[in-house]
């Protein structure tokens, strides 16, 4: 009777431990440590922008649907920057396609912050199935909206996410 006491503590103890633990990613969680450079060839660490209101963006030039929603975080980068929120594109095209990225985003129109991840590091810590992805993350790093696949800037769920993250 006292090991089976003993074994349901132990249990317990352990299942309330793993339901506080959130998987990477995930809206609660911290955002993950990254690190990536930028078209300039300078390492930008995601921790860097703590203290902002940081739109994550993960996308490639062959993706047709990140094509697609590059002017909606234009306009959003437009709309909020002011008020502090930092929009930032990381692609994740393979490791010769500079040049390529710089001429996607130009065309485009492109002014927010642009990194490049050939290695993907930020696919797999943020648990990405694919891109486009989208994370917003707030002044304390931790992540507050997401959605996997291409997002509409008048989303309710992200403008409320964004006015509650950029007020505090």
């Amino acid at each position: 009777m006292r090991m089976v006491r003993w074994l349901a503590c132990v249990i317990t103890i352990a299942l309330a431990g793993c339901a506080e633990v959130q998987p990477a990613g995930s809206i609660g969680s911290e955002a993950p440590a990254l690190a990536a450079r930028s078209l300039d060839g300078d390492s930008l660490r995601l921790a860097d922008f703590r203290g902002q209101v940081v739109l994550l963006n993960v996308w490639a030039t062959w993706c047709i649907p990140c094509r697609r929603e590059m002017p909606e975080l234009q306009a959003l980068h437009t709309e909020f920057g002011d008020r502090g929120l930092r929009v930032v594109g990381i692609s994740v095209d393979e490791q010769s396609a500079d040049e390529a990225v710089r001429n996607f985003t130009s065309d485009l129109g492109i002014t927010y912050t642009i990194l490049r991840d050939p290695s993907e590091a930020v696919s797999f810590a943020f648990a990405i199935p694919g891109v486009p992805a989208t994370f917003l993350i707030d002044r304390d790093g931790r992540i507050v909206w997401r959605q996997f696949g291409p997002f509409d800037r008048e989303n309710p769920g992200l403008r409320a996410a964004l006015e509650q993250s950029l007020a505090s």
